[in-house]
Parts: C-alpha cells; structure tokens; sequence
C-alpha cells in the first residue's frame, strides 16, 4: 500500500520544503517511487527546490478543472526517474482547492506511487486542511526554536483530532554548539515539550542554502555532509530500519546519547 505523508509544522520558515526535497530524493535513489505534491496554492517553492520550475506546464489546479490529465502535470526529474512532482498552481490562491479534490489527487497518485508525500504550506488554515486532509502520516518539521515548537504543538493535536495517528518530529538546523552554551534548547527538550518520536535530527548546514539556491537537493550532491546523511538516514528510518543517530559534535556526545536511547526505548 502507498504511504501518504504529510510534511507539516505550523510556523513557516523552518524548513518544511527542504526536507519534503531532500528526503522525497532519498526515498526515490534508494528505489522507492515517489510523489511529491506541493499544496502551497499561490506560494509555491518545492519545483524551485528540486529544480523543476522550468519544466512545469500543467498544476494541481489544471487537473482538478480536466484541462489535463494527471500524467501529464506530473514533472519528472531527469536526475532520479523514481520521482515525480505534481505542481501547485503560482497564481491562484488557497481556496483554489478543497480537502476532498486533494483527496482525490492523492487517491490517484496512490495507484502508483510508493511514498505520496506532500508538502503543507505554514499556518493552520485552509492550505493547511487541505495538505493533511488526504494524510496517513505526519513528519512535524521544527527548528529548536521557543516558537516553533509550541507552534508544532498546536499541529500535533490538529492532526491528532483528525485521525492521523502517526506522527513523527524532524529536528531541524540544530547548532550543537550552541545547544552546549545553553543558547538553543537540546533535540530533548524538544521531543519533551512534544512528546511524539523523532525520526530524524539534521544538522545546521549551509550547504543546504547552496543547494537551494541551485535546485539540486543536498542529497544528490557529490560532496559528504552531514545534513545529507541525515536526510538519507529519515528515508531509512520510515523504511523501518534502526539507524542510529549522527553524533554531530563530540562536544554534544552526552545530548545525542540520551536521544538515541530515547529512540531505541521507542523500538524496544
């Protein structure tokens, strides 16, 4: 069966789209197929991303008015053939789409696909009851921020209310050094004040503004870094493989140990 993920947080800016970028990639280059959906009608940033923004020449929209068909909206990336992504449309607003036309759209791409993961624009409204109404699973994106984390709260019991029972947090942008200066709460504090698994930690890497910047996600590029690893090690984790934890800085070696062990008790 296809797994439908929604990638949501609450607050914008946390990075939401670049860990729907990264780790669609790493699922579709350890053989998966998969669908990415970009459900932020209006602001749309995942094709630029992934590098796709100039390839595009049908939307969400197009399909849902029969001016298209799916097919032929999906973009494929030259770079991993296992992935596609379905555009949202840049000029329209939120209310362009509703829950149950998203349903179906991910309905549709479910025959297909392995992973039908869509990336949730920020705030709790309709953009919001869009992206999660068609979702099985949720990956709560924070960065170890006051604000964040009570904003990722709130998403919790909104997707709680709705039946989506499995959910798990991505700790993104951690600084470890800053976590030993007391200056950034630890990946504990967070998963604490959240109370829901982590799957996965990621690093606070410029290289991930590059890639950005480039269209090429972290994890196609040539050159190691930690954010990639980590990237890769979530899309192994939701493969159920136990994959431990990055120690990210031997200075952090005491903060890291208690999360795996947290990780490993959820395992056990």
């Amino acid at each position: 069966m296809s797994r439908i993920i929604v990638i949501t947080s609450g607050k914008g800016g946390v990075g939401k789209t670049t860990v729907s970028a990264n780790l669609g990639m790493a699922l579709a280059k350890i053989g998966k197929q998969v669908a990415l959906i970009d459900a932020d009608f209006g602001l749309r940033n995942l094709d630029l991303l992934l590098g796709l923004e100039n390839r595009i020449v049908y939307t969400a929209v197009e399909v849902l008015a029969r001016e298209c068909r799916l097919e032929q909206a999906l973009v494929k990336d030259k770079r991993q053939p296992n992935l596609v992504l379905l555009p949202a449309a840049q000029h329209r607003n939120k209310e362009a789409v509703t829950p149950d036309q998203m349903k179906l759209l991910v309905n549709a791409l479910s025959q297909k696909y392995e992973y039908v993961m869509i990336d949730c624009p920020a705030g709790i409204e309709m953009g919001f009851k869009n992206a999660t109404a068609p979702a099985k699973e949720a990956l709560i994106v924070t960065t170890p921020e006051i604000s964040a984390v009570r904003d990722a709260d709130r998403v919790v019991g909104l997707l709680e209310a709705q039946g989506v029972k499995k959910i798990n947090l991505i700790v993104n942008r951690i600084r470890p050094a800053m976590v030993q200066a007391n200056d950034m709460m630890s990946v504990q504090d967070v998963q604490e004040l959240l109370a829901i698994p982590i799957i996965g930690v990621i690093p606070d890497d410029e290289r991930v503004i590059v890639s950005t910047n480039r269209g090429e996600p972290l994890v196609l590029s040539d050159t190691p870094s930690l954010a990639a690893t980590a990237f890769e090690n979530i899309a192994r984790r939701l493969q159920g493989e136990t994959v431990e934890f990055l120690e990210l800085d031997s200075s952090s070696k005491n903060i890291f140990s208690r999360l795996r062990k947290m990780f490993w008790s959820k395992l056990v």
